[in-house]
């Protein structure tokens, strides 16, 4: 059977199961909606924990950087890994004994305001709207180009799907629906790693592969590396980037992790704080087959790709490569006239994207209407590396129709998390807790239902216009979630002198430093003036890496502040002091 009969099989199967189970899972009140009724087991929820975690950014973006990036890219990998680690021990538990499910709702309470309750719905609905947008840019890479339909289109398909198990269950049909999507998106992930590697170095291991040698009897890696400064671009097992800037994104994708709404609430959907222990640390196992892997099917991909293209005739371009060109992911401009492919370090086009004419070149190429003077004819998207990794590398039919399931899988599980979290900020939140605390728990699950509604068509509107590529754009997310949450958070666990004012002037002030940085340095003052280049960067941070200075910033902000203003009522601080207190201990003894 052809890829296209294959995709449109496992895709439906993928999403028949996705929807019975919706169905199965209907929510009928509020706490089914907004923590599955509290009752999932440990298992289920770390499964689910790891589906919600790992986004299209960890399936379809993560091994794109690193393949395209080398060591760069690794700081994706670190930080991702080690926020789970920081928040599944340093927060998680503290935040289930204070029994709040949303961070908005911990604020609220910790800082006895409904300002600072507000605040952080702000915050919230801008890092998962920020956040989201890459899931939906995701969802429509996929699509475009298994199904054979414009991005766009993928996007209003990826969004209809999403509503329809959001809407139907809420968190709890959302919970069961990523068990299952867990279990498609870890199966299409492996297997082509697993059929790579032994078509490469002989070693069904993917993460040994990567290590291993080739026929020739160089190490991969050698190899890469070879192929990379013969071609201008850095070496790969090298970094470009400053050791401060590797430090700085990694640790705001920590902190970012550690303050993402839909991920802290996974922690109330069992039944105890033990259960919550237990599937926090499954979820690490369960992540940690993805994120281990993620490198080797970087590296397989890039040297597969550099062999398959690089100083070879267009006419002689295997058919993946023509079909991967219609999508606009992908383009080639023949610039020296001489039929032949030329992939060196430099910039194919002028701009982010080639601009595709529907005239044909001599060769049969799109022509680009873009493309730029450096000598380098060939652009890639880096989002598209895993999706066409198993078309480069030649592999069954099947198999690549089993990664479209896989991507589709990880990109819909995390957004149907996020706009959960969307809904619960205005339903619970800002509705429930501020404007109207006397509605009924019907209404409140209709408004939780209209929010869904209206964040969705927002989402897709991002997807279709997404400020840069899947990764990127979710690096952002983390940013702003470091800048905001994170220090508003920690300190309220760990400070009990933490009062209101601090919090409030803390969280507006990281944030607001935070948007103002990715506007001028990410997408520029628009209509006004275009982004500053990196020789503009603040201390050399880039815009992913600025979250620990706007979070550093939002702390220094919140300690002085709250030294200076009236300190926190005693109830608060006796709360404080209690959620510390494990369960089940008593007072200490000196007997």
């Amino acid at each position: 059977m052809s890829v296209q009969v294959w995709t449109w099989i496992l895709v439906g199967v993928s999403f028949a199961l996705y929807f019975g189970i919706a169905i199965w899972a209907r929510a009928g009140s509020t706490k089914e909606f907004y923590v599955a009724g509290g009752g999932v087991s440990p298992l289920a929820n770390g499964m689910a924990t790891a589906a919600d975690w790992m986004s299209a950014a960890s399936f379809i973006s993560m091994a794109g950087l690193i393949s395209f990036m080398g060591y760069d890219g690794s700081v994706y990998l670190m930080g991702w890994t080690g926020g789970y680690v920081l928040l599944a021990l340093l927060l998680a538990p503290y935040l289930r004994k204070f029994g709040k499910f949303t961070v908005p709702d911990f604020i609220g309470d910790r800082y006895y305001s409904n300002v600072a309750r507000t605040v952080a719905v702000v915050c919230a609905l801008l890092v998962s709207f920020t956040y989201v947008a890459g899931q939906m840019r995701g969802v429509g890479i996929v699509f475009s180009q298994f199904l054979q339909v414009e991005i766009n289109t993928g996007v209003v398909i990826g969004m209809v799907v999403v509503l329809i198990f959001s809407f139907l269950g809420g968190m709890k049909g959302i919970t069961y629906t990523q068990v299952a999507q867990y279990c498609v998106l870890m199966f299409a992930f492996l297997v082509p790693a697993i059929f790579i590697s032994l078509q490469m170095t002989g070693n069904p291991i993917p993460q040994l592969g990567m290590g291993g040698t080739v026929e020739d009897g160089t190490y991969l890696l050698d190899k890469l590396d070879t192929l990379h400064r013969e071609l201008g671009f850095n070496e790969y097992t090298n970094g470009s980037k400053s050791t401060w800037d590797v430090f700085a994104i990694t640790f705001a994708l920590m902190a970012g992790t550690a303050g993402l709404p839909h991920v802290i609430v996974r922690f109330f959907t069992v039944a105890k704080v033990k259960d919550a222990r237990k599937s926090a640390g499954l979820a690490l196992l369960f992540i940690a087959f993805l994120y281990t892997t993620a490198p080797a099917v970087a590296v397989f991909a890039r040297t597969n790709l550099i062999e398959t293209v690089n100083n070879q005739a267009y006419e002689d371009m295997p058919e993946w490569f023509k079909t991967w060109e219609n999508t606009g992911l992908l383009g080639w401009a023949d610039k020296n006239g001489d039929g032949k492919i030329q992939y060196v370090n430099g910039n194919a086009i002028d701009g982010k994207k080639p601009i595709f004419t529907e005239n044909r070149g001599e060769h049969g190429e799109r022509i680009i209407e873009n493309p730029s003077a450096d000598t380098n004819e060939f652009y890639v998207d880096r989002d598209i590396m895993v999706l066409a990794n198993p078309e480069i590398a030649n592999l069954p039919n099947w198999v690549i129709g089993l990664v479209a399931a896989g991507g589709l899988a990880a990109a819909l599980s995390t957004a149907a998390g996020l706009l959960l979290v969307i809904s619960t900020s205005i339903s619970h939140d800002l509705i429930k807790k501020q404007i109207k605390p006397d509605i009924s728990e019907k209404g409140e699950l209709l408004a939780a239902r209209i929010s869904i509604l209206v964040a969705i068509v927002i989402a897709g509107f991002f997807g279709i216009y997404p400020p840069g590529f899947v990764a990127a754009v979710v690096a952002l997310a983390f940013g702003l979630g470091a800048a905001s949450f994170f220090p508003a958070i920690v300190l309220g666990i760990f400070d009990k002198r933490m009062n209101k004012e601090g919090a409030i002037c803390g969280m507006v002030v990281g944030l607001l430093l935070m948007l103002f940085y990715m506007i001028r340095f990410k997408t520029g003052l628009i209509g006004i003036m275009d982004p500053l280049p990196a020789e503009d960067w603040w201390f050399g941070t880039s815009p992913e890496g600025f979250g620990t200075i706007a979070m550093l910033v939002n702390f220094v902000v919140s300690i002085v502040v709250s030294r200076f203003t009236k300190p926190t009522p005693q109830e608060v601080q006796d709360i404080v002091e209690n959620i510390r207190i494990p369960s089940g201990a008593g007072e200490a003894s000196s007997h």
